[in-house]
């Protein structure tokens, strides 16, 4: 009911729906770019519920306590704790961290914003493609195309393990993709095409 309400709801605000996205891809890192405007999140959020694909997003642990933590759940999040099991231990990494919760949860798709800001960035974060290769898992590309009024899934990768080649894969996708702000998109320029 909740996927027939959010395709209605997708329709309704003028948009459709791409979707490149397997129904047998139980676990994968999902890149959600552009992301040039809050509004970004609505419209993939319902996106992706019309196509059925429950996405999580990773938050700060702490975030995850009453009286946010039913809310931010409810959202989707997970939380992310860092701190180290025992004493005098080192602190985990961010991309260990995600790899463990792929470890843990059988059915997980988790999104990723590679720009980690809506402002312009030409050097994208990198840590997604290390949790897909760590994970054993594939890399779905998600986007928001403003002027054609098309979001969904666009293609699924399979890490190579050619960091490079992924990369210039990934911003090839990407590069054509029309944000709501196009002067706050960039790219990572190091990979370009």
């Amino acid at each position: 009911m909740l996927e027939s309400l959010a395709a209605s709801s997708v329709k309704a605000l003028g948009w459709s729906i791409d979707n490149q996205f397997p129904s047998d891809i139980q676990q994968c890192v999902m890149l959600a770019a552009p992301h040039t405007s809050n509004w970004d999140a609505l419209y993939a959020r319902l996106t992706l519920k019309a196509m059925g694909v429950n996405v999580r997003i990773t938050i700060k642990d702490s975030y995850m306590k009453f009286p946010m933590g039913p809310f931010i759940r409810a959202l989707g999040g997970i939380g992310i704790d860092r701190r180290p099991k025992q004493a005098g231990e080192e602190r985990p990494s961010m991309v260990q961290v995600m790899i463990n919760l792929f470890q843990e949860h059988p059915k997980l798709c988790m999104l990723v914003t590679p720009e980690a800001t809506r402002a312009r960035q030409e050097n994208w974060k990198t840590g997604f493609y290390y949790v897909a290769i760590g994970a054993g898992v594939p890399i779905a590309l998600a986007y928001m195309d403003y002027e054609k009024k098309i979001a969904g899934v666009g293609k699924i990768i399979y890490p190579s393990g050619d960091f490079e080649a992924d990369m210039r894969e990934i911003m090839a996708f990407y590069q054509n993709i029309h944000p709501k702000y196009p002067e706050c998109f960039s790219i990572d320029q190091r990979y370009k095409p």
